[in-house]
């Protein structure tokens, strides 16, 4: 079976585990998770990293410090994984759904578009025309490694009160390169949120992070993902917490992982390669491409198909890929039409409608071979399968 995206454990990760299980250090304290934080503070340039037990967890927490309210409404893009989704849910907040551009990514001209058109300004702060509802933030989705152009976005979201928050759950080891300064994804907004989930560029098995440039803003994370613990002698708690940490016998997963992140992303960056030339020779195949502002991960590979030409749409070739042993999947179902949110507002959604039929991920791990990239490539080619 050739798998859609599976870790790359070839570093210290038996050693470090080892060393937690003979000390007894296996749970939310130790000192790889110091270690860990230290290593994402060095390798993203964030002033502060706090270490949380996934990406939905640095999201929710990101959202309760935007000081998101239940009524308040968040800008979300419709194609991601659900998890953002649900993180607003559980403030008991309501998303707007937002159509994708070229690179999957959150359409940045429909959200400005929205904000200059659908909303009002009223006492500093901004106010939904059609729902009368407070647009407290907006989540936007680093997807598949490809980044979000948040220039044009930054200076309306200060103008207009709503706070940015990137989820870049896809993208550790992703960079903007256009500016003077090289930012990784998570770095810019108010909070970065990131996943060590099984099929990330990293793993820790499970586990995330937030990025912040805030002390203030980490040192609230921290109290919050603890269980809002005023008193660790005591057990007195002011407000209500989490059981959001991580554990120390994941960070030191992490740890074996981020040492070996250069020769990851270079990996990952000739199996890119080796697809693009590959695939430009099939007609009615084409791959999604990077933006030029930025420096890709490339965690999946998205390939195009057009139906007229390829005469085949995503789910034909997923059965026979299936049949082949090869795992491949489409893109997510749409957020908006996600039966816990139909009922929620949608803007101008036209590009995300197309993408279920036309476009599919395949596999890109880091050990993926030229051989197993031919292997699919040519099921590709030969159209009479």
């Amino acid at each position: 079976m050739i798998l859609l995206h599976e870790p790359t454990l070839k570093g210290n990760e038996k050693k470090y585990l080892s060393e937690c299980i003979n000390t007894n250090w296996i749970s939310t304290s130790g000192k790889f998770i110091n270690l860990f934080e230290k290593e994402i503070c060095k390798y993203t340039k964030s002033k502060h990293v706090v270490l949380v037990n996934s990406g939905t967890s640095a999201l929710h927490i990101s959202l309760l410090l935007s000081n998101i309210k239940p009524g308040d409404e968040v800008i979300v893009p419709t194609v991601s994984f659900i998890a953002p989704i649900n993180a607003v849910n559980y403030c008991k907040a309501s998303p707007i759904f937002i159509d994708v551009d070229d690179y999957l990514n959150i359409d940045i001209k429909k959200v400005i578009s929205f904000l200059e058109n659908e909303t009002i300004t009223k006492n500093n702060l901004t106010y939904n025309k059609k729902t009368k509802k407070k647009i407290s933030a907006i989540i936007v989705v680093h997807v598949f490694g490809n980044l979000v152009n948040l220039k044009p976005l930054i200076n309306i979201c200060k103008k207009k009160k709503i706070d940015l928050i990137e989820d870049a759950a896809e993208s550790f080891g992703s960079y903007y390169k256009n500016s003077q300064k090289i930012k990784h994804a998570g770095t810019i907004g108010k909070f970065g949120c990131l996943s060590f989930n099984g099929n990330k560029i990293i793993t820790c098995g499970g586990g995330g992070a937030i990025l912040t440039q805030s002390k203030v803003l980490a040192d609230k994370a921290r109290y919050l993902v603890t269980q809002a613990k005023n008193d660790p002698v005591n057990f007195v708690h002011d407000n209500v917490g989490y059981n959001y940490k991580m554990t120390n016998l994941h960070a030191a997963v992490g740890i074996a992982q981020i040492k070996n992140i250069k020769k990851i992303l270079l990996n990952k960056k000739k199996i890119f390669n080796f697809y693009f030339k590959e695939i430009s020779k099939i007609n009615g195949v084409s791959m999604i491409l990077n933006p030029k502002y930025c420096n890709s991960n490339n965690w999946i590979n998205l390939i195009r198909i057009d139906k007229e030409k390829y005469k085949k749409n995503v789910k034909q070739l997923i059965k026979i890929f299936t049949i082949y042993g090869i795992q491949v999947r489409p893109v997510w179902f749409l957020n908006h039409l996600q039966k816990p949110y139909k009922h929620y507002q949608r803007y101008n959604i036209i590009k995300a409608k197309k993408l279920l039929d036309t476009v599919l991920c395949v596999p890109s791990s880091a050990s993926l071979k030229k051989n197993q990239i031919k292997k699919i490539t040519n099921l590709l080619r030969n159209k009479n399968i």
